[in-house]
């Protein structure tokens, strides 16, 4: 299977390119976002960094701060499911082109990667320190007084490994997923 390298920021026509199933390695900046930034993103609060052309990554990090640096020790994906009620504002609102999270999310996120030229990306639940090696470095931090795993996190990755599994044509892997299931289910049923 090919691997679709990606650099950020990512263009609109990038992201409309891609496709559910396209494994892809990012280097370049990701900006980690959990609830509280959605929220108050939500509620109209600009954000203290540009997000046009960038990847939010539904993270909480475990940091720590060697010679006066921040060092990433941990940083697996969060269940996205919770910013389903926001994601797709964000997009409009901020121009973001990538979600990275697991689990996936719903209708109104995959309408947004279809009206504004988003991907939502899957990483590996489980593997937060495999995660945490393709970051390379921590560029600063944003909005701390929501926690530190809250925070907005500025991430250098390199070649950090996603699927593809909703794209901007509307394909969703976990639409695919849940329907076979329900098929399956309603055949062991019979």
């Amino acid at each position: 299977m090919a691997v679709i390298p990606l650099t950020t920021p990512l263009t609109e026509d990038i992201a409309r390119s891609l496709t559910v199933g396209d494994t892809v390695e990012i280097t370049g900046r990701l900006y980690t976002g959990r609830d509280a930034v959605h929220h108050r993103l939500h509620h109209g609060e600009r954000p203290p960094v540009d997000l046009r052309g960038g990847i939010i990554y539904h993270c909480g990090p475990v940091m720590v701060q060697e010679g006066g640096r921040w060092v990433c020790k941990a940083a697996g994906p969060t269940t996205s499911t919770r910013e389903e009620p926001y994601q797709w504002e964000v997009m409009r609102d901020h121009g973001i082109r990538g979600v990275i999270g697991k689990g996936g999310m719903g209708p109104k996120t995959l309408e947004g990667c279809q009206q504004y030229g988003c991907v939502y990306l899957h990483a590996i639940g489980g593997a937060a320190q495999v995660c945490a090696e393709r970051i390379t470095r921590v560029d600063g931090v944003d909005w701390m007084d929501l926690g530190s795993p809250e925070a907005i996190w500025h991430l250098w990755v390199e070649r950090f490994p996603c699927i593809v599994t909703m794209d901007s044509r509307g394909g969703s892997l976990h639409r695919q997923v849940r329907a076979a299931s329900e098929q399956a289910l309603a055949a062991l049923k019979a």
